[in-house]
């Protein structure tokens, strides 16, 4: 049990540095209404955690991989406080935008990881 919440923390912790290089870049070179750091990060994150889940059934990889570092890595509560944000000022159409392609995007992208995994696999 101390073993797996080791393997989530440590995940976790690498996870949240790696989002937050990869949001911050974005947010640097790319001002936008549409939060593309969290975008991009969410997107990367479904994708990632698709083809883990196709690739392997290990769970101590799984722990680390999928519930440390993806779990930190995606954020769904940042996703949700930029939406209310856009749809409470000015930018209502953009935030429709940002749920519309968050949503479908990362769907697409789990699945599209979990087929790659499943060939990778010879599934």
């Amino acid at each position: 049990m101390i073993f797996h919440m080791c393997l989530v923390g440590i995940g976790g912790f690498f996870g949240a540095i790696c989002r937050y290089l990869i949001t911050s870049y974005f947010q640097r070179i790319l001002p936008r209404r549409i939060p593309l750091g969290t975008l991009a990060v969410n997107w990367i994150g479904s994708f990632l955690l698709g083809y883990l889940l196709g690739i392997t059934e290990d769970n101590e990889l799984t722990l680390l991989l999928g519930t440390g570092f993806m779990g930190a890595f995606t954020t769904f509560s940042t996703f949700n406080l930029e939406t209310v944000k856009l749809l409470t000022s000015k930018e209502k159409t953009a935030g429709f935008i940002y749920i519309a392609i968050t949503y479908t995007g990362g769907i697409l992208l789990a699945f599209l990881g979990l087929v790659a995994g499943k060939i990778v696999k010879g599934v």
